[in-house]
């Protein structure tokens, strides 16, 4: 396996990052980044993580486990220098997060984040898995409507968190924007989302990749304002992602959406959901409930 570098965050910004003035210009700026040394690096990285994803896909095609699944927040049975993190705050680790794959994927892509998020304490971690063969992001957005229905009444907690790689966070964000989902969703983490659209859309001419297309009507309805949205959304977007054409269309700038984009410099499309940083990252913004974002909890360290 080949050990995974430290993704470098670039930017943090609840603003909208910066677009490119034309497609060429953005296309062009997106090679740049991917000739240089670390960007090859992550690009091995990617290999390795493909491949191995393979021999996990068929797992994935099974049902997700329903239900709680445990308390991970004891931790007197494990020893320091097997883990990295400590979340602290009982009420922030019982709310449930569900995961949320990409396209011609499954739930098997969160392998490692859902170790991660476990391991630092979170203990309702789901995951759904919606049809390969969906022609429709909206009936996507419905089927997932109703398994957040399903969690809401198996755990009681009225909202809930989401993470979602890839075109699972434009599901998530037309359930949001569109179906009234922010009423039970406090805060969607997207890797990797296209959600301003993909140039790769044109090379796979489905139903479904006609709807990721840049500039496509189902992209102008989705990204229509939406005031007064409940949800903050947390966009993590890389320089070198080969699935997202140009790259900075996988960061979010929509009107009434309270979103922060982070910008990461030479990580690959499939690597997002499995860098430690990035799953550090998360676990330190889920833990932070209140309006405002500030924390109600804390991600520590520990050492030996």
């Amino acid at each position: 396996m080949v050990e995974q570098p430290a993704a470098e965050v670039a930017d943090e910004d609840s603003h909208p990052a910066s677009r490119p003035r034309s497609l060429r210009q953005g296309v062009c700026a997106q090679l740049r980044q991917m000739a240089t040394v670390q960007a090859a690096v992550f690009a091995a990285v990617e290999v390795v993580w493909a491949t191995t994803h393979i021999s996990l896909y068929p797992f994935g095609t099974r049902a997700p486990r329903r239900g709680a699944v445990g308390h991970g927040y004891r931790i007197e049975h494990l020893s320091p220098l097997k883990r990295s993190m400590l979340v602290s705050g009982v009420t922030e680790l019982g709310t449930p997060i569900l995961l949320l794959h990409g396209l011609a994927d499954n739930h098997s892509i969160f392998t490692l984040l859902r170790r991660g998020l476990l391991r630092r304490g979170f203990s309702q971690v789901f995951a759904m898995n919606y049809a390969v063969r969906t022609k429709d992001i909206r009936t996507a957005a419905a089927q997932l409507a109703e398994e957040i229905e399903t969690i809401v009444e198996e755990t009681g907690y009225e909202r809930i968190h989401i993470v979602a790689h890839s075109l699972g966070g434009v599901i998530a964000r037309y359930y949001l924007t569109r179906l009234g989902g922010d009423d039970r969703v406090h805060t969607l983490v997207t890797l990797g989302a296209p959600h301003r659209g993909t140039l790769l859309a044109h090379a796979v001419p489905t139903a479904l990749t006609r709807q990721l297309r840049p500039g496509s009507p189902f992209m102008a309805e989705l990204n229509q304002p939406s005031p007064g949205c409940r949800t903050r959304v947390i966009a993590f977007w890389s320089d070198t992602d080969e699935a997202i054409i140009p790259a900075v269309n996988a960061s979010l700038d929509q009107e009434g959406v309270p979103t922060t984009n982070i910008r990461l410099r030479g990580v690959g499309h499939l690597s997002l959901p499995i860098l430690p940083s990035v799953v550090h990252r998360i676990a330190t913004s889920l833990t932070q409930l209140d309006s405002e974002g500030a924390p109600t909890a804390s991600v520590t360290h520990i050492s030996a």
